[in-house]
């Protein structure tokens, strides 16, 4: 949310211009904070919402605007944002992370406290505006809701890190959106053609997570903005089109002391401390975290554009276990059972077998793009993360719940236990969410699920876990959370799910009877009947749902709705579109929405 605020006044004296910005105007703002989704934390009658300067994450210039990063509670102080559960996270992070380090050997370890680090790999479409302005579910709802395969979509791979051509406006329009982010002191380092048709992606330099989420929402919004410019629409939804990847905002994740020391390379952290056990207890830590909270991580990422999403095409499923690879895993199952060596991954040299090619190092760790938490030599990727996500909640439930493991570690430390004893027994009880292999196979998927690997399909009811009692007290303890204030979470979540599905099936609805009916009947073919009845399903549908008083009800139902009985309804409308001749059809295709390369001129600008 932004609130805009002159910084001069007329004086009523003299009528000349001045200068009206305090101090305290910094520290300080109030509105009205009623009108939010609030999940019952506040009403009309008590509707006060401050605003407080988040001193971590920098303020930056735009145009004529200065932007100040903050916080927004209620007037009783309840978080009303997603930025203030986050700092709290982070906190508990430092002060419990700095426990366990000091007993593993780092001194004035609370002086530096740790930080959580992340770079988020933000993809998106890009597509013809003119297009886009055909197509009333993109326009109401970021996805299609309709629309028939064409006869080429991504078979080939050849859009995958293509050239960006001059052909179209996307290098021009890409290219501006680097530099108005530049001069914000938002790098983005990285520009590429992405696998699907018209998708792109942009990634920046890595830093504090506060810091990054801020900028990434920025980043967002110029995207959106600098592509009509150049006669485009930016899709940020995870899942505009049927039959074509999806988008991710692949969260990659690591913990360092504040003076920059890295926990999750060994041999980094094992000098500062003096500790050879320093890494894998650190790492065991993290690995049962991720195994006894990974409902909470599938909450997480439980977008609505998810559902589409997870599970295929290079998106992970929703079964969180972690990915090691093989010389890590080999090193902590060695020290699991009792061994103490250093740990040495294999550095692989490969030789193309050519003079003018020198020979190369590649790291220990493959790429397994099935995973939703690899390890990647020092960091994790949290791969399931869906494009269009403020990561706010992704990044305070890894705080969260990392600070809790690690509290737990001090805590038996300081009651006299063995940390490395700890560790092994940690690992002991918490392997199974360690996997190496193919996450898209349905006999591992099958494995991982009787081996009790979390597992939740449904997004609506991954965000349900927010009210499980172990989530409750995870987040009161850690005092992340509230329980008013996690609960009132899961209430607007569910919401936030049937707000979406209401407004797709509207817009179906709409596009049924103002565009294919009328389509179908101009050009005498199609299943006119079968296409009647889809606008009475779609009604009745909707009708429950509005009839239901409880959100988890509500967003049961639109799940339903969404995932089943409209993904078959919009088969008769696909069905219509193959038969009626083009000029009589009336909403863009896919073929007009997905071609650039084909079907556009480079940019005026």
């Amino acid at each position: 949310g932004q609130v805009y605020n002159m910084m001069v006044k007329f004086n009523h004296k003299s009528n000349d211009l001045e200068f009206n910005f305090t101090g305290s105007n910094l520290i300080k703002g109030e509105t009205d904070g009623s009108s939010y989704p609030n999940g019952g934390l506040r009403a009309t009658h008590r509707a006060g919402g401050y605003l407080a300067i988040d001193t971590s994450s920098p303020i930056f210039l735009r145009g004529d605007t200065i932007f100040i990063p903050s916080i927004f509670v209620s007037y009783y102080g309840m978080a009303l944002d997603e930025k203030t559960p986050l700092l709290r996270a982070n906190g508990a992070l430092s002060t419990q992370g700095s426990r366990l380090l000091k007993h593993l050997g780092l001194e004035n370890a609370d002086r530096f406290g740790l930080k959580a680090n992340i770079g988020l790999e933000q993809e998106l479409f890009l597509i013809p505006r003119d297009q886009y302005y055909r197509r009333p579910d993109l326009q109401y709802t970021g996805r299609t809701v309709m629309g028939k395969i064409p006869p080429r979509d991504q078979e080939m791979s050849d859009h995958y890190m293509a050239p960006l051509s001059s052909a179209t406006p996307v290098l021009q329009c890409m290219k501006e959106i680097q530099d108005q982010c530049f001069k914000m002191g938002i790098p983005l380092k990285t520009r590429h053609r992405e696998v699907a048709p018209n998708q792109f992606e942009f990634a920046p330099e890595y830093g504090i997570n506060s810091v990054q989420i801020d900028q990434n929402l920025v980043v967002m919004q110029v995207i959106e903005e600098v592509a009509a410019k150049h006669g485009l629409a930016a899709l940020l939804q995870e899942k505009p089109f049927e039959g074509i990847n999806g988008s991710g905002k692949h969260n990659n994740w690591s913990i360092s002391t504040g003076n920059d020391i890295p926990l999750f390379v060994p041999k980094a952290i094992n000098k500062a401390t003096g500790n050879d056990m320093a890494f894998p207890v650190i790492m065991a830590a993290v690995i049962a975290a991720v195994d006894e909270h990974g409902d909470l991580m599938r909450m997480a990422i439980a977008s609505p554009g998810n559902d589409f999403r997870l599970g295929c095409m290079e998106a992970p499923p929703a079964i969180i276990s972690t990915y090691l690879g093989e010389d890590m895993t080999s090193y902590l199952e060695a020290f699991k059972d009792g061994k103490v060596e250093e740990y040495s991954p294999r550095v692989r040299e490969i030789n193309v077998g050519v003079d003018q090619v020198v020979p190369f190092s590649v790291p220990a760790e493959d790429r397994n793009r099935t995973s939703p938490f690899p390890y990647g030599g020092s960091r994790f990727e949290f791969r399931a993360v869906g494009s269009s996500q403020n990561v706010s909640m992704v990044n305070t439930v890894l705080s969260a719940i990392c600070a809790k493991k690690f509290c737990e570690f001090a805590d038996r430390i300081e009651a006299g236990e063995d940390a490395v004893e700890i560790a092994r027994e940690t690992l002991k009880k918490h392997w199974k969410v360690i996997f190496n292999g193919n996450g898209y196979d349905a006999d591992n998927q099958q494995m991982l699920t009787d081996a009790g690997v979390w597992r939740i399909d449904s997004g609506v009811e991954a965000i349900r876990r927010l009210s499980d009692e172990k989530n409750l007290k995870l987040f009161e303890e850690m005092n992340v959370m509230s329980r008013d204030e996690t609960l009132a979470r899961e209430v607007c979540l569910h919401n936030h799910y049937t707000g979406t599905v209401e407004m797709e099936a509207g817009a179906f609805i709409d596009m049924v009877n103002h565009h294919v009916i009328p389509s179908v009947q101009a050009a005498g073919v199609g299943p006119l009947k079968a296409l009647q009845n889809v606008v009475v399903t779609l009604k009745t549908a909707l009708k429950e749902i509005h009839d239901t008083e409880d959100s988890f009800e509500k967003a049961k139902l639109a799940r339903v709705l969404r995932l089943e009985t409209m993904a078959e309804l919009r088969k008769v409308c696909d069905a219509a579109e193959e038969v009626v001749p083009h000029d009589k059809w009336s909403l863009a295709t896919y073929k007009e929405l997905l071609f650039l390369d084909s079907h556009s001129g480079p940019s005026s600008s």
